[in-house]
């Protein structure tokens, strides 16, 4: 058996685990680690002392990520033509009479805007920016139901077992998912906590298609939880940024990658 970690050792493994994967979860730490779950946020709180991360509701971030992901606000400036583009893309593959499961993510909230302009469609989202966008915005007539579930102000989503609950109520056409990672070299997509990942797993299991919406800065990366394979996915849509080998890899794994 291994002699369990000091509190230095702990939180100098915890500090690698939010570098490597930019968000952690404190269920999962926990787990990873087999201490309280008053111990993970404590080292947390510590740690957000030192300026080492900043905690949120459910985790942790690391401080460089605050700057560049910590909140949809921010990412909304970042590829913005490239996400529109996407958006296009992934909204003319959902047909008329279509419902659609649509999880949380910036270029996720593109393809609603998309989709809000037509008329006859269910959409099913456990976004709170989704659903204020289509309940507030949309010029189109559709129906629209909003997954309750555990509220992570890290991408204004209701995830966690509840919402992968809810979730498996519906039956869908199509599922419309926003990625932290596509791994190139593993055929998979994922997310950086297993309260995220868990949501997406069920849009996949009650869709008749799944459509991945990522642009090209999330491929190369890799996240703590895996969504799913690339056989469990209709298609990837990415911009032309992506990497060069991404169709071939794609295609390898299972898959299609569309380039808007």
């Amino acid at each position: 058996m291994n002699a369990p970690l000091s509190g230095p050792q702990r939180q100098a493994r915890l500090l690698d685990q939010v570098r490597t994967h930019h968000f952690v979860d404190v269920q999962a730490l926990t787990e990873l680690f087999g201490v309280s779950v008053a111990t993970i946020r404590r080292d947390l709180s510590e740690l957000e002392t030192q300026g080492l991360l900043r905690r949120t509701h459910g985790g942790a971030l690391f401080v460089d990520q605050v700057t560049r992901d910590q909140a949809n606000r921010d990412r909304t400036v970042a590829n913005v033509e490239a996400k529109r583009r996407i958006a296009q893309a992934a909204a003319d593959l959902v047909v008329d009479g279509d419902t659609v499961i649509i999880d949380a993510g910036t270029t996720s909230l593109e393809v609603a805007r998309q989709l809000g302009t037509r008329s006859g469609l269910t959409i099913i989202t456990n976004s709170l920016d989704i659903s204020h966008e289509l309940a507030n915005n949309a010029t189109g007539d559709n129906r629209l139901f909003v997954i309750g579930g555990e509220f992570h102000d890290v991408n204004h989503s209701f995830s966690g077992p509840l919402a992968a609950e809810a979730v498996r109520r519906f039956n869908a056409d199509k599922a419309i998912l926003s990625v932290s990672s596509v791994d190139l070299n593993r055929g998979t997509i994922g997310l950086p906590s297993p309260q995220f990942a868990c949501v997406q797993q069920a849009m996949i299991a009650v869709a008749k298609a799944a459509i991945v919406v990522a642009d090209a800065s999330k491929f190369g990366r890799a996240s703590l939880s895996v969504v799913a394979r690339f056989d469990a996915l209709d298609c990837i849509v990415t911009d032309d940024d992506a990497p060069a080998e991404a169709d071939q890899k794609t295609v390898a794994h299972g898959s299609l990658l569309v380039r808007a």
